[in-house]
């Protein structure tokens, strides 16, 4: 097989998984050889070959095959080189002392000989594409500041939410923006899982001081998903240390987790107080508008892939209503709704989403009883069950019981009629004000915003 063989493979590719999946996954695969039925790969990084083989592997292999190369498997090899891979595009620049003589801007698959890499940027997640909403619009502003590289102002700045409400996003979109706005700066960002296999891999080559000076030596240090180094002792011990000497050289550093530093098991109340000294900063779950506004700009990108396609009015604002959880499956519910529709040449109807996505909106079906609502609440305001469904209207009921109705309202298809009877036979209009209340204050008083959102995961896991 041949480089001109491998190009029009390319572009075959290109039209099968798309403009951006081709450029973050497949451009970066240059052909090597074909030896004894074997095709050899370059790629930047294991992390692109890896995934390229789990999840286009067999494209790849029925198209070699379809152009008349016979090839029964594939390898990927990190290619041996300095230069920045074309994509995706290189994070921002660790230097290492073993690195003295590496370029001022190095690519996320460069190493020193400890073969420390950051983790490869995701070219869609930019601030650009980050929809803002009023559930996310602080952790918004606040990552957008860092993005600019000034003076550090709050340090660190903590972002944490439930899955697929836009942390990781805003994480590579803070990257992003550094390499263009500060390329001078010196970027890592990685994950807790990567710190924590870093660290065991220099105690295991004992280069340990390699791996303290290149953690000691960023100007920016990015940690996702940090929930992962809990009860890891020797770890987080490091991690601390770590977390220390940055701040004292006044060096920002951005943590993820999918919950409050406070909440999360088995971390050191030593790390737990480090990270709240900083801006914490919750990513509510998304609101209707905003998982609207989060479809129609999907909307907007696939239409440049599938210009053909019709979409029937009203079928953004039912998927926005049905799935609200997880905007990951949010997306992906519409990237297989247009696929599908594209396939078989039809428009995107109401009958179609609702045939093409049924077990996705089987399984977004609220599912939690009116029962385990008011029990949850009870237990956390640590009120009897008894008292919040009956009568008395002291504060210390009244608001628990608000709370419970709201929680009702959101989480469980009963109406409103049905809510009231569930709470000691109380009228519709009743609960309609409760529900407005509460909804009053989450805007208003962030203890019981906090409240709601404990309240929400625990009856969501």
């Amino acid at each position: 097989m041949t480089d001109d063989t491998w190009g029009t493979i390319q572009q075959d590719l290109l039209k099968t998984v798309g403009h951006n999946n081709f450029k973050t996954w497949i451009e970066p695969v240059n052909f090597s050889e074909l030896k004894d039925g074997v095709a050899t790969f370059h790629v930047p990084t294991n992390f692109i070959g890896n995934y390229v083989s789990q999840n286009y592997g067999d494209l790849i292999l029925h198209q070699m095959n379809q152009n008349g190369a016979d090839v029964q498997r594939m390898q990927f090899k990190v290619a041996a080189k300095t230069t920045a891979p074309r994509a995706p595009k290189p994070a921002a620049a660790v230097k290492t002392a073993s690195a003295a003589a590496a370029p001022a801007v190095a690519a996320a698959s460069d190493t020193n000989d400890m073969g420390m890499t950051g983790a490869p940027l995701d070219a869609r997640f930019t601030f650009d594409s980050f929809v803002v909403g009023k559930p996310n619009e602080l952790a918004n502003a606040a990552a957008r500041r860092v993005g600019e590289g000034g003076p550090v102002t709050f340090n660190p700045l903590f972002l944490y939410g439930g899955v697929g409400l836009g942390k990781t996003h805003l994480m590579h979109a803070i990257a992003w923006e550094l390499q263009a706005q500060r390329p001078d700066l010196n970027v890592l960002y990685l994950s807790a899982e990567q710190f924590m296999y870093r660290f065991v891999q220099a105690l295991r080559d004992r280069k340990m001081m390699d791996f303290k000076e290149l953690f000691r030596s960023v100007d920016v240090l990015m940690v996702d998903d940090v929930q992962f180094i809990a009860g890891k002792d020797s770890t987080q011990e490091e991690f601390f240390h770590t977390f220390n000497a940055l701040v004292d050289q006044n060096k920002q550093i951005i943590i993820s987790a999918d919950r409050a530093p406070g909440e999360i098991k088995d971390l050191e109340d030593r790390i737990k107080s480090r990270l709240q000294c900083g801006l914490v900063v919750d990513l509510h779950p998304t609101d209707y508008e905003l998982r609207l506004g989060i479809l129609q700009n999907k909307v907007d990108t696939y239409r440049q892939q599938y210009p053909e396609l019709q979409l029937q009015d009203g079928v953004l604002e039912f998927l926005a209503h049905r799935i609200s959880t997880n905007v990951r499956v949010l997306e992906g519910a519409l990237t297989r709704l247009f696929a599908f529709a594209s396939l078989v040449g039809r428009e995107i109807t109401m009958e179609l989403t609702q045939d093409c996505l049924s077990d996705v909106l089987r399984a977004s079906e609220r599912k939690i009883s009116v029962e385990e609502i008011q029990r949850k609440v009870a237990e956390h305001y640590n009120i009897r069950l008894s008292d919040m469904i009956g009568p008395k209207r002291v504060r210390t009921f009244a608001r628990p019981r608000q709370v419970a109705m709201y929680l009702c309202k959101q989480l469980t298809s009963r109406s409103l009629p049905e809510i009231g009877r569930r709470f000691g036979g109380r009228d519709h209009t009743t609960v309609m004000h409760g529900v407005k209340r509460i909804e009053e204050l989450r805007n208003s008083d962030g203890q019981i915003a906090e409240d709601l959102e404990l309240l929400r995961r625990t009856l969501e896991a």
